[in-house]
């Protein structure tokens, strides 16, 4: 399993063009491995986390995760326990897949929020 990012992966930021390439080229990584190791019954998805609230987690990145259609940033243990899922044998028929742990943020039109 590899761990990308959203940013890079499912969408860009302005001034971030070599952070997108890696992130995006671990995505290709995941899923030649994939199709190379699949006859070995190895797997190989990449996990990509939206906004997380971490120890390391900047107000502006706070803020951006208030605004996902869930209303919040995820947690690491959320994003640990797909991770967990990836990696047991429930999990064997999934190789090749991005999975996007992100509160929607990556499907939703960015809209403002209605007052409530």
């Amino acid at each position: 399993m590899t761990v990308s990012s959203a940013s890079g992966t499912i969408r860009a930021s302005c001034g971030d063009v070599a952070y997108a390439a890696a992130k995006a080229d671990l995505v290709g990584l995941t899923r030649a491995l994939a199709v190379d190791e699949a006859g070995a019954g190895i797997t190989s998805n990449a996990l990509v986390p939206g906004w997380i609230a971490t120890g390391f987690e900047l107000t502006s990145e706070a803020l951006e995760g208030a605004l996902v259609p869930a209303g919040r940033s995820g947690t690491p243990g959320e994003v640990a326990s797909v991770s967990a899922f990836l990696a047991s044998p429930g999990a064997a028929h999934v190789t090749g897949q991005v999975i996007v742990v992100d509160g929607e943020n990556s499907v939703a039109e960015p809209v403002a929020r209605p007052d409530p």
